[in-house]
Order: structure tokens, then C-alpha cells, then sequence
């Protein structure tokens, strides 16, 4: 949902005309599919990392606006809050040395946005949640200016029709109520892109949902929210809840949340544009002047821009996107799970573990889908946003088990074998891989180094919470700019 929008006030007959529209987009995009309007092309990848701003004291720094005129970079964005800021890497092939390439590209725009930030007077940090944010960071005045995140808000909380109720228990309890969308701008992720064909989207999406729940236990980064320790990845609840636009009488009826794992494997990409026109009402109604059925009629490819807007709002944790480049369609899986950091290199062993594990599952002969249900895929990521890596999940084949003893004998050699079958360079492979192995063999994440040190400093050291997570995060952006892995990170 990245594209400005004007500041409008919507009506009915808005929304009517809305929805008539994506319905002519979504039936277009069905004659495209049934046509082979989308030609093959190398399978690619592309990154998108979100940041805090932090200033000297490691707190929030709503500084967005002035960073991003220093930077002056096309390939960085705002975000919800005025502390958070975004970039885009350029996709490319996932072969030879694709990993490499991420690396070395989202290093280079990080120390170099990170220079021009401490002109501005702040920092950026890869985290999930900064540890330091308090509930008061994340009232409606610390949004970014922008009039797409204002109606945004608007449409949400008036959907809603009452406060947000963000409550969510693990070590300890938080229970609030706020009156706005912006607690989702305290977490900070990374999304990893697929393109893939048509033909074989649905059993990539699958796989991606399959997966889904060993990303998080073996990459958790945010395991604090207001001063709380709560799920090793509180992102996830979190986000669920901050856009909630269902009371509870709905949520009672079974209406689909707009942060949605889904219900189901799906056959085709058709499936899930077709359940967002279904299943969720407009909060973006907005109509571009185009034909999309002059425009496939007339040989051009259309923007289909009303359904790619409406998939913007709906925020499923491997969501489909189509889009069109240089006049040519194509689809892409966008993994949403992961949080940010803590470092680029967690960030890129991340994505190797991802594409390669993926690869093997979508291809394999009998599908991993074929094997487990789909609310098996779903209670692992919930159990795994819960435990991070001391999480058990399901498996087919072996039933319950620790994820990091799944990871260690059965993941891992597939997730090498399916970068090797994309002919992805093998000591890249290897670097990155061995990142998520030593994970899993010392228990360390940043969701476990975080606890770690505070329940250090708070014992040990004697301090009192708010100054052990302020110790704590200061020693984290220390140790994330020598880049060096989590795993490797010292406590004490």
C-alpha cells in the first residue's frame, strides 16, 4: 500500500463505486491468468527493511521527514510513525551471488542513511520493537504527515467504532486501550520478496505459509512492548491488534481480521485477490481513471490500481502482489513475518534460509501442504511468536518438536539443497546458512540476547527495569553496527 493518497473524505457512494471497480480489476486479472498474459522471467528477489530512529539516549526520535530530505535517496520511504523510515533494495536473480548482493547493498544504504540521520541528530536501529518506546511515543501526533495514513487511521477507527484493545501475556501482562492505528508503527520488519509464475504461485504461497512459523522462532527480535516482557516476537500479536477494525461482537461472529494468516492452502493467486474482495470492505476507496478492461483490450497491461490497492490493506503474513514493470506483469510472494535485525548479516542469513527452504518445499513431489493442515501451519506461528526458539512445533513425519532440533537435522540441509538447485553460490550459501545453524546450536536470537541482558542487569547490576532496557539498547546498537551476528554477541 505504498502510494500517496489524496486528503479526501469518502462516501457511500465511494465505496460502491469502489468496490465495482476492483471487481472489474479482479475479473481482468482472472482473463490475464486464463490467457498467459505473464511472460517467464529468471525468478528474482528483492528486500524491504524497515528502522527506527533513535537520538543520543536510544528513545524514540521522530525525525523521519528531516532524515529522509538528507538521505535524498529514491530508494528510501517514510512509514507509519515519524520515527520509522524504509528501504526498497533493487530485485535481482536469485543465482551466483545474489546473497552477497543483498548483503553488500543494504549495508552500504544503512551506513550511508545512518551518516545523514546523525546530521538530523539520530541514528537508525534494526530491531523489531525498540525496547525504550513507551506508550506515549505512540500516540496519533508522532504519525508521519502523509494524508494516505490519516485517512488510514481515520477509516480503521471509525470501522472499529471504539478503542483499540491491545492485550497480550507472556512473562508479564500488557492490557491498554488507544485510540489510533499508531502502536503498529512500533514494529519494524523485514519483507522478503519471490517472483514466481503464476502457475506456480500457489504452491510457493503454501510453502511460505508452511514456514512460516520456523522463521519467527529462529529469528525473533522483539520480545519487549512499553516496558514489558512479553512473546519472543510480540510483533505479531501486536500487529494483529492495532488494526483490529472488528469489535468484539465480530471478532465473536468469526469476521476475518485484517492482519490474517489465512483459513486454507490455496490452488492458485486467484484465491486470495478473490477472498479480499470477499471477505474485507474498502478502507482506501480510492478510483484511478483507468479502463483495466480497455486497457487488456487494447493489448496494454494494466495497473489494475483499485485491486492493488485493496490487497494493500489487507495484511496477510505472506501476502501476493502483482505489479507491472517496464509493461510487463508479474507476481510476487511478499514474506512478511520477520522483524527487523538485528544485524544486516541476521538479516540476509534470514532470507537465505527462507528462499532456500521454500524452494525445496514449493517443488518438492509431495507437497508439504498435502501432509499437515493448514491450522497446524497456523498454531506453529503463534507458538513460535510465543517461544521464539525454544519453541515446539508441528511437523509432518515427526509430530511435535523443537524447532531449533527441526531446523538443525531436517530444515537446513533443504534450505542448502534449494539454494544450490537456484545455482546460488555456494560459500554465500554456506556463510549465511551457517548463521541460522549456530542460532539454533547456542539458543541465542535477538530475542533471547535482549532478555538475556536485561535479567543480567536487573539482577546482577541491580538496576530497575526502564534502566536496564535503556543499558541493554545501547549495548545493542553497539554490537549492530560491528555487524557481527547475534548468536556471537556477548552477555554481561
Amino acid at each position: 500500500m505504498g502510494r500517496d493518497v489524496p486528503a479526501i473524505i469518502v462516501s457511500q457512494y465511494d465505496r460502491r463505486r469502489y468496490r465495482d471497480k476492483v471487481r472489474r480489476c479482479l475479473d481482468v486479472f482472472a482473463r490475464m491468468l486464463k490467457d498467459a498474459r505473464f511472460k517467464e522471467a529468471p525468478q528474482q528477489v528483492g528486500l524491504e527493511a524497515e528502522f527506527y530512529l533513535v537520538d543520543g539516549a536510544g528513545d524514540a526520535c521522530e525525525r523521519g521527514a528531516e532524515v529522509l530530505d538528507a538521505i535524498g535517496a529514491g530508494d528510501w520511504a517514510p512509514e507509519l510513525g515519524k520515527f520509522n523510515l524504509e528501504v526498497n533494495l533493487a530485485p535481482r536473480p536469485l543465482a551466483d551471488e545474489a546473497l552477497g548482493g543483498l548483503e553488500r547493498d543494504l549495508a552500504d544504504s544503512v551506513a550511508y542513511a545512518d551518516g545523514r540521520a546523525r546530521g538530523a541528530g539520530a541514528r537508525l536501529a534494526m530491531i523489531g520493537i525498540l525496547p525504550t518506546l513507551r506508550e506515549r511515543d505512540t500516540t496519533e501526533e508522532a504519525m508521519s504527515p502523509n494524508p494516505r495514513y490519516y485517512l488510514l487511521n481515520e477509516q480503521m477507527c471509525a470501522a472499529r467504532g471504539e478503542e483499540m484493545r491491545i492485550a497480550i501475556e507472556g512473562p508479564e501482562r500488557l492490557l491498554t486501550h488507544v485510540d489510533s492505528i499508531m502502536p503498529e508503527a512500533a514494529c519494524t520488519s523485514v519483507q522478503l520478496h519471490l517472483q514466481v509464475t503464476p502457475e506456480a504461485f500457489g504452491n510457493y504461497w503454501n510453502a511460505a505459509q508452511a514456514v512460516a512459523g520456523i522463521q519467527v522462532a529462529v529469528g525473533a527480535n522483539s520480545p519487549y512492548l512499553y516496558g514489558k516482557e512479553l512473546w519472543r516476537e510480540s510483533r505479531i500479536p501486536l500487529f494483529q491488534q492495532a488494526t483490529d477494525t472488528r469489535p468484539e461482537e465480530l471478532q465473536i461472529q468469526g469476521v476475518r481480521p485484517r492482519v490474517w494468516f489465512g483459513e486454507r492452502w490455496i490452488t492458485s493467486v486467484f484465491d486470495l485477490f478473490e477472498e479480499n474482495l470477499n471477505y474485507f470492505p474498502s478502507l482506501l476507496p480510492l478510483l484511478d481513471s483507468g479502463d483495466p478492461v480497455a486497457e487488456l483490450e487494447s493489448g496494454a497491461t494494466p495497473e489494475l490500481a483499485e485491486l492493488t490497492l485493496h490487497n494493500g490493506t489487507v495484511y496477510r503474513w505472506n501476502r501476493p502482489v502483482y505489479a507491472v514493470k517496464d509493461g510487463e506483469p508479474h507476481l510476487r510472494v511478499e514474506n512478511r513475518v520477520l522483524p527487523a535485525g538485528p544485524t544486516v548479516t541476521d538479516i540476509i542469513a534470514n532470507a537465505a534460509f527462507y528462499y532456500g527452504l521454500v524452494n525445496m518445499l514449493a517443488e518438492a513431489e509431495r507437497p508439504i501442504w498435502t501432509q499437515m493442515s493448514f491450522a497446524a501451519a497456523r498454531d506453529n506461528l503463534m507458538e513460535a511468536a510465543r517461544r521464539g526458539i525454544e519453541a515446539s512445533v508441528y511437523w509432518p513425519g515427526l509430530g511435535e518438536v523443537p524447532v531449533a532440533e527441526l531446523t538443525l537435522r531436517r530444515l537446513l540441509p533443504l534450505a542448502r539443497e534449494g539454494l544450490q538447485r537456484w545455482q546460488v553460490d555456494r560459500s554465500q550459501a554456506d556463510r549465511m546458512l551457517t548463521v541460522i545453524e549456530e542460532r539454533c546450536l547456542t539458543g541465542r536470537t535477538g530475542a533471547t540476547w535482549q532478555t538475556e541482558t536485561v535479567h543480567r542487569l536487573q539482577g546482577r547490576n541491580g538496576l530497575d527495569r526502564d534502566t536496564a532496557l535503556r543499558e541493554m539498547t545501547q549495548r545493542y546498537l553497539a554490537l549492530m553496527w560491528t555487524g557481527d551476528p547475534v548468536h556471537t554477541w556477548p552477555v554481561g
